[in-house]
C-alpha cells in the first residue's frame, strides 16, 4: 500500500501551468487522507477564478491512481482557508522571487 509520503511524492507532478511549479511546492495541497487504498486529496487554487479546476482533479488522479494498493482517488477543492504565497515552500518562494 502507498503511504502517504508516496503520494504527495506522486502530487509532485501536477503542475500550475502559469507559474510552472508543482502544487506540493505552491502549498496547494491542502491534506491527504488515506482509508484502506481510497484517497481524498484536498487541494486549492491561488484564486477562486483559476479555471483550472477540473484538469487538476484529472491530474491528481493520474498520478496518485497507479501507486500501489490504490483503489480510488478523490479530490476535494476548497478555498477555506485560502491561499496565500506564504503556504509555499523556500523553494517555490525563491523560484518566484517572494
Amino acid at each position: 500500500m502507498a503511504t502517504l509520503q508516496e503520494i504527495e511524492e506522486a502530487l509532485t507532478n501536477v503542475i500550475d501551468p502559469e507559474l510552472g511549479l508543482d502544487f506540493v511546492e505552491l502549498g496547494l495541497i491542502y491534506g491527504i487522507q488515506q482509508d484502506s487504498g481510497n484517497v481524498c486529496v484536498t487541494f486549492t487554487l491561488t484564486t477562486p477564478a483559476c479555471p483550472i479546476g477540473p484538469q487538476i482533479t484529472e491530474q491528481i488522479e493520474e498520478f496518485v491512481l497507479p501507486l500501489e494498493g490504490i483503489n480510488s482517488v478523490k479530490s476535494e477543492m476548497t478555498f477555506d482557508p485560502p491561499w496565500s504565497p506564504e503556504k509555499m515552500s523556500e523553494d517555490a518562494k525563491f523560484a518566484l522571487g517572494f
